[in-house]
């Protein structure tokens, strides 16, 4: 697991919905200064492939109302197509440093056709368009075919959850940079907000992460505290940090748990805070708030 430099927190309240993004890019920047420099500093060291057409393979029977085939290696079929996502958008990212800009201008192209023809991206913008419409059993119908063909991309790449006081909220990204897909590496930073809003002092003490990947691998890590830190968190108050998590295929999930006390009384016994279940996604989620 890599981590980012920490950032405390004293008062949330004068934050902006997207001021996460600009904390995370902040946090990597801050990375890569001294002998930690190496988030997102990468020079692609891949040799590139063209990829020059990139229409996904669309598992619909009969008509254009965007039911699924046979369940059959839809998620082999769904693997693929999302390494093709994350070539595609790392080689115009890749083109566009180099100043190559007729190639960035023609993968751009190519990944503006496949988001309008790839399932899970159509269906997740004709459910968000349906429920803005107030169309809801058109939701309801995009939302069952979502849950039908991949039924992991109902999970956001944010999650939220609060015990006895504590409110832990996270949001995980793509990093294009730091990933090379055409090696099956895929790298996502995540941002955790932890908030104090009980009435007693609390220190976080160690960590327990569950990561699963889209082959259904499932990872157990303990640490420690969090990035070399044992926090104390007083109460109103809250403590932010970013960290990162590598991954063997382009999406998965991740959740957990903090150990922590109260410390404002000896003896206290130890309890655990819920990290709620949130997406690892080359597709993200299509939003861009914590």
């Amino acid at each position: 697991m890599h981590s980012l430099s920490p950032k405390v927190i004293s008062d949330f309240n004068a934050g902006t919905k997207s001021s996460w993004l600009s904390r995370l890019s902040s946090g990597v920047a801050e990375l890569e200064s001294g002998t930690r420099r190496q988030w997102l500093n990468c020079r692609y060291h891949m040799r590139i492939c063209k990829i020059v057409a990139c229409t996904p393979e669309r598992n619909i029977g009969g008509g254009g109302g965007g039911e699924s085939g046979s369940r059959g290696g839809s998620s082999s079929s769904f693997l693929s197509r999302s390494q093709t996502y994350a070539l595609l958008k790392q080689q115009m990212e890749v083109a566009a440093k180099s100043e190559d800009y007729k190639e960035a201008a023609r993968l751009r192209d190519s990944l503006k056709l496949f988001e309008e023809e790839e399932p899970i991206l159509r269906l997740r913008r004709l459910l968000k368009q349906a429920i803005a419409d107030e169309r809801f059993e058109d939701a309801a119908r995009y939302r069952n075919e979502l849950k039908e063909i991949a039924p992991h991309s109902l999970l956001t790449c944010s999650s939220d959850a609060t015990t006895l006081g504590i409110r832990v909220q996270v949001r995980s990204v793509y990093i294009e940079g730091r990933s090379q897909p055409s090696k099956g590496q895929y790298f996502f930073a995540y941002r955790i907000r932890i908030t104090n809003t009980s009435d007693r002092p609390v220190q976080l003490l160690r960590r327990h992460w569950i990561i699963t990947d889209a082959n259904g691998k499932i990872d157990n890590f303990w640490g420690i505290g969090v990035i070399g830190e044992q926090p104390v968190i007083l109460p109103n108050t809250g403590f932010e940090y970013s960290s990162a998590c590598p991954l063997s295929t382009p999406s998965g999930r991740m959740e957990g748990d903090f150990e922590m006390k109260h410390i404002d009384k000896v003896g206290s016994r130890t309890f655990n805070v819920a990290i709620a279940p949130f997406s690892l996604s080359t597709f993200g989620d299509g939003t861009d708030t914590f």
